[in-house]
C-alpha cells in the first residue's frame, strides 16, 4: 500500500499514545483493544466494532466487505496475491456483563492498571482481534508484503449466541464464491496459564437434547388416580447415566452426557405434575455423529414403559487437524513462532467447548486456535495481562512472516 498513507496513520496513532512505558507498537495495540472493549457489543449487536476493524484494514490495503444477516454483522477482508490462503477467524460479540456493580472496574471502561486491562471482551476475544490487527500493521510497516499468499479476515458478531448467521454464513458465502481456505488461525483464548502454552488443534462436537413425558395430574394422597411423570423421568435419567461412553483417545477427551435442567412446571406440594421435561448436553469425539448419538439414546430408552418425546438441537460437529497435515505447514510455523517469542513449546489440545473453527474446517482447512489465557472468560471482572497480549501479537507477527 501507499507508504505515505501508512506513515500518516502511524504519526496520528503515535501522537495519541499515552502509555509511555510501552513501545509505540505496544501502545497502538492497547489502543485497538481499548477501542473495541469500549463498544458494548453483546451478541448479536456489533456496536461499531466491525466498522473500526474495516477502517483499519482498508487503510492497510485490504479489500473489505461487510454484510448483515438477521441482525448479525459479518466482515470479510482480503489482501495478498499468492495461491496459498490463510484466514484469521474471530468475533466481535461478547456475553452480557452481568451485575455491573460487582465489577472492580466498569465492564466497558477498558481500565488499565498494574499491567492488566479490564473489561468484557478483553479476553474473549477482542484481545485476539487487536493482536492480529496490530500484527498485520506491524508486518506491513516492516516492509513485508502478502505477495506469497492471500490473507483473509473472517469476523462475526454471532459467536457467543446461536451462531446461525455468523461464521457459518461467512463459510457459505465463501463456498458460493469457490473461495478455498488452506489454513486458519482462530483467535480464541486458547492458553491455560501463559500465552502460547496451548494450541487447540480440534474440538469435540456438542449436541443438546430434551425429553418430555406427560403424566396425569391428581392429588398425591390418591396415587392410584395419578401418573407421576417425574417418576418415569427418574428412570429415564438413570438409563442415560448408565450409557458407557468412550473414554477418549490421544486426540480427544472422552464423550460425556450431562443433565442440564429438569422442569415439572409450577410446584404444588400435594399435586402430581402434568409433565416433566429434562434438557441434556452431549460432548463427543469424532467417533460419533448426530445420527449415531440419536440412535444410541433411543435404543437406551427402549425399555421405558411410557410415551416420551425427544428432540435434538444445536448440533456442533467435531473437528481435528492432523498433527502432520499434508496440506500446510502452519502448525510448524505456529510452534516455531511460540518458541521464538516465549521460549516454551506449546501443548496441542482438543479440550474445551465448541468454537467457530468447526465451520472453517468444513472448507477443508487446517484449523488452529491460538490466543491468550482464558481463565477469566465470561466472568465478572474479565481481564487480561498486557504481557500476554503483547506476546500474542509478537507470535502473530512471526506467523505472518513465515507462513509462506
Amino acid at each position: 500500500m501507499n507508504n505515505l498513507k501508512i506513515n500518516k496513520l502511524i504519526n496520528l496513532q503515535r501522537n495519541s499514545t499515552k502509555t509511555n512505558s510501552l513501545t509505540f507498537n505496544d501502545q497502538r495495540l492497547l489502543g485497538h483493544l481499548s477501542e473495541l472493549i469500549k463498544r458494548p457489543s453483546v451478541t448479536p449487536y456489533d456496536a461499531g466494532c466491525t466498522d473500526y476493524l474495516s477502517q483499519q484494514l482498508t487503510a492497510y490495503g485490504f479489500e473489505t466487505e461487510t454484510f448483515t444477516l438477521n441482525g448479525v454483522t459479518n466482515l470479510i477482508a482480503k489482501t495478498g496475491k499468492g495461491k496459498k490462503t490463510l484466514a484469521f477467524v474471530g468475533h466481535t460479540d461478547v456475553v452480557p456483563p452481568g451485575n455491573e456493580e460487582q465489577w472492580q472496574h466498569a465492564p466497558y471502561s477498558a481500565h488499565i492498571s498494574d499491567g492488566i486491562i479490564w473489561g468484557r471482551g478483553s479476553v474473549d476475544m477482542k484481545s485476539g482481534l487487536s493482536c492480529m490487527l496490530d500484527a498485520t500493521q506491524q508486518f506491513l510497516e516492516s516492509g513485508n508484503s502478502f505477495d506469497d499468499y492471500q490473507f483473509y479476515w473472517l469476523v462475526t458478531s454471532d459467536e457467543e449466541g446461536e451462531a446461525e448467521y455468523g461464521t457459518r454464513a461467512i463459510v457459505h458465502y465463501l463456498q458460493k464464491k469457490n473461495i478455498t481456505i488452506d489454513a486458519c488461525i482462530v483467535g480464541e483464548p486458547s492458553a491455560s496459564r501463559s500465552c502460547g502454552d496451548t494450541v487447540k488443534v480440534g474440538r469435540r462436537g456438542a449436541i443438546s437434547g430434551s425429553i418430555s413425558i406427560k403424566g396425569k395430574v391428581g392429588h398425591v394422597a390418591y396415587p392410584q388416580q395419578i401418573d407421576n411423570p417425574i417418576h418415569h423421568m427418574g428412570y429415564v435419567i438413570s438409563q442415560l447415566n448408565a450409557i458407557e461412553w468412550d473414554s477418549g483417545s490421544l486426540d480427544f477427551p472422552g464423550t460425556s452426557l450431562q443433565i442440564t435442567h429438569i422442569d415439572s412446571g409450577q410446584f404444588t406440594d400435594n399435586v402430581s405434575p402434568a409433565e416433566c421435561k429434562i434438557h441434556f448436553n452431549i460432548r463427543y469425539s469424532h467417533n460419533w455423529c448426530e445420527t449415531s448419538l440419536n440412535a444410541l439414546i433411543k435404543k437406551q430408552l427402549a425399555s421405558i414403559n411410557c410415551q416420551y418425546d425427544i428432540t435434538f438441537d444445536r448440533p456442533c460437529q467435531p473437528y481435528l487437524t492432523p498433527m502432520e497435515s499434508p496440506k500446510t505447514s502452519l502448525l510448524n510455523v505456529i510452534e516455531s513462532a511460540i518458541i521464538k517469542t516465549t521460549g516454551r513449546y506449546p501443548l496441542l489440545s482438543t479440550s474445551g467447548g465448541t468454537s467457530d473453527g468447526r465451520f472453517v474446517a468444513q472448507l477443508g482447512a487446517d484449523v488452529y486456535e491460538l490466543g491468550i489465557p482464558n481463565k477469566t472468560i465470561h466472568q465478572i471482572n474479565e481481564r487480561a495481562e498486557i504481557e500476554d497480549i503483547v506476546q500474542l501479537r509478537d507470535i502473530y507477527v512471526e506467523i505472518l512472516k513465515h507462513y509462506a
